[in-house]
């Protein structure tokens, strides 16, 4: 068996992938992205319209002013500057309300996606990964992760665009009006740049380990809530605490490993800067003072503004590279989950059955969860359609393996299984599925009303069908006793139902399936007495026309049946009805004794007796 790929596969180029989900909205994306590039360039006008200013006042004016038309004196270029930057200011808040806007749509859009298609993906895996892997690991990576991945796209995407259109535009003007003083002021960029890459490269593991981390206190906290009846009857509370204390602690100093790194970046990127600024300072005064025409006031004034502009916002690098790390430590996990092929699929091209005839042929089937404890060695079983059979053994022998292997939940090791001569795996899986109703042990209802788990999965049913399968489950006088009847909500799991009222339940919703194969895998496990009787008393209308496959622990639901397959020590033991299994004397007369001995407490003797 191939095992299923773990959560922590992490694909090389996991940002490309996200990139191709925003692409399929392109329009929207491009359209944030330039309102953004405009919102910024016309952010770094303040310190250009100063500066115009100073020179106009001071009888220097920028060579443009000359070709608008009716500005003469120093007073009017003060008032067209001023209305200048009043429409300046009003189109950067249109530009900032439209990219903004824009970058939550596609941020919501596309998280919306990726937790559609995530689940989708997950909804499809092999019943290995959900036995293999921690729940609570897998809905960090739905909910966490895809959520860490919105808020890059938010706000971590456009901080990194403006930072490019901050640093070209103001290298554009800061070197045409004197790249002597731009070099001056750009000192401290190398210094910035090589400290942000060295910085991402540390952080990064950091952050993985962040990640990791919340997921396995996801997987505690899942893990307990789920078995709080448990941890309550056994007073475990002071040691499921300690365990959650244990992993929430783990996630804190993941946490803080990663703060103490990114907390020291912004003080020392201030101190690269105060270098530049400082040097702008210096020489743009000296060179004013000389009085030679080489920098003007107002030029100074819009250096010393705009290279504040410009490097200052390098203090925030460091927090959109986290942003940026979180993102991708994110991307590996949601990707590496959309990336990895569920084993078990449906063949290409593949066989559609319409309503089957419901024969099933077993050939020299070998199954194991693991290599080194085999489940099924060399099972071969013909089973007519409509014939009722029986199974029993005991714990662990392999009955609800073959419920498994029959729904393609696992594969074979080896052998194969023949649904009306149809090898199940050249079947189309939802196909297969759908040919066979299943009734298990473990019982799960959905949040909803009655009715509607029982409709499960045949959400087209009519009332009256509803309630003829509620009849034959021996659930329906139940139901019409609550004050909502079949509209009475149940919990999550169910839990407003006693067992036995889940599990007749879930009877009621296999039949209404009426799917031409039917397993009932213990499906009276958790029934009081009665309701096993009177479930027993409609068994043959349950079954009729149908395969019935009936796997029991305990043996009087299988008594009447027409075949009894005793399985142990992974093969058929024995073989026959109720009464030839008790003449062989052997596993099934053995496990017979036993029940029969611990509901009447007859001798060993006297209860062969009465059971023939």
């Amino acid at each position: 068996m191939t095992p299923s790929p773990s959560l922590s596969h992490s694909p090389p180029k996991a940002m490309a992938q996200l990139f191709q989900y925003v692409q399929r909205r392109a329009l929207l994306f491009w359209f944030a992205s330039g309102t953004s590039v405009l919102n910024k360039v016309l952010d770094l006008m303040p310190p250009l319209l100063v500066g115009w200013v100073i020179d106009s006042v001071s009888g220097t004016p920028p060579g443009w002013m000359q070709w608008v038309p009716g500005i003469d004196s120093p007073l009017s270029m003060a008032v067209f500057l001023s209305l200048l930057g009043v429409g300046i200011f009003a189109l950067e808040s249109i530009f900032e309300w439209m990219y903004q806007r824009s970058f939550l749509t596609l941020a919501q859009e596309v998280q919306h996606d990726l937790r559609l298609d995530t689940y989708a993906k997950i909804q499809g895996r092999e019943m290995s990964f959900f036995e293999n892997q921690r729940m609570g690991e897998t809905l960090s990576i739905l909910n966490d992760d895809v959520n860490q991945l919105e808020r890059f796209l938010n706000a971590g995407f456009n901080d990194l665009l403006q930072l490019v259109v901050l640093f070209v535009f103001s290298l554009a003007v800061l070197l045409g009006t004197s790249w002597e003083l731009s070099l001056v002021g750009l000192i401290p960029i190398p210094i910035i740049l090589v400290g942000s890459f060295y910085y991402q490269r540390l952080i990064a593991p950091r952050y993985d380990k962040v990640r990791q981390t919340v997921g396995g206190l996801s997987s505690r906290l899942e893990n307990n809530l789920g078995g709080i009846q448990v941890i309550q009857s056994f007073t475990a509370e002071k040691f499921e605490l300690e365990r959650v204390r244990q992993s929430s602690e783990a996630y804190k100093q993941a946490n803080l490993h990663a703060i103490h790194l990114s907390a020291i970046y912004v003080p020392l990127i201030r101190m690269a800067i105060a270098l530049g600024f400082g040097g702008i300072l210096l020489l743009g005064a000296y060179w004013v003072l000389q009085g030679n025409g080489r920098l003007t006031v107002g030029e100074l004034v819009l250096f010393s503004m705009l290279v504040q502009r410009m490097l200052w916002p390098l203090t925030r690098l460091g927090q959109t590279l986290d942003l940026y790390e979180r993102a991708r430590s994110s991307a590996q996990r949601v990707f590496g989950l959309l990336n990895a092929q569920a084993t078990i699929q449906s063949p290409r091209p593949a066989v559609k059955l319409p309503r089957a005839k419901g024969q099933l042929t077993f050939q020299n089937v070998h199954f194991a969860y693991t290599p080194e404890v085999p489940i099924l060695k060399g099972l071969d079983l013909s089973i007519q359609a409509g014939e009722v059979i029986g199974f029993a053994g005991t714990t662990g022998a392999g009955k609800s393996t073959l419920v498994k292997l029959l729904l393609r939940l696992y594969d074979t090791t080896s052998g194969s299984i023949l649904l009306d001569n149809h090898p199940i795996q050249s079947l189309d899986l939802q196909n297969l599925r759908q040919q066979i109703a299943l009734v298990s042990q473990d019982v799960y209802l959905f949040h909803g009303t009655l009715k509607e788990n029982i409709a499960y999965g045949q959400l087209q049913a009519s009332d009256e069908e509803i309630e003829a399968v509620a009849k034959q489950a021996a659930l329906h006088d139940f139901i019409m006793s609550l004050p909502e009847a079949y509209e009475t909500l149940v919990g999550e799991r169910g839990i407003k139902l006693s067992g036995g009222q889940r599990q007749r339940l879930s009877i009621a919703r296999a039949l209404l399936k009426n799917a031409p194969i039917l397993i009932l895998d213990e499906a009276t496990s958790a029934v009081d007495t009665e309701t096993e009787r009177t479930i027993q008393r409609n068994l043959n209308q349950l079954v009729a026309g149908k395969t019935a496959l009936i796997i029991a622990h305990r043996l009087s639901t299988i008594r009447q049946v027409e075949r009894i397959v005793v399985l142990r020590a992974a093969q058929i033991a024995e073989t026959g009805d109720h009464v030839s299994l008790l003449l062989q004397d052997g596993i099934y007369a053995d496990l017979w004794r036993v029940q029969l001995g611990e509901t009447t407490g007859q001798s060993s003797e006297g209860s062969d007796k009465s059971a023939l």
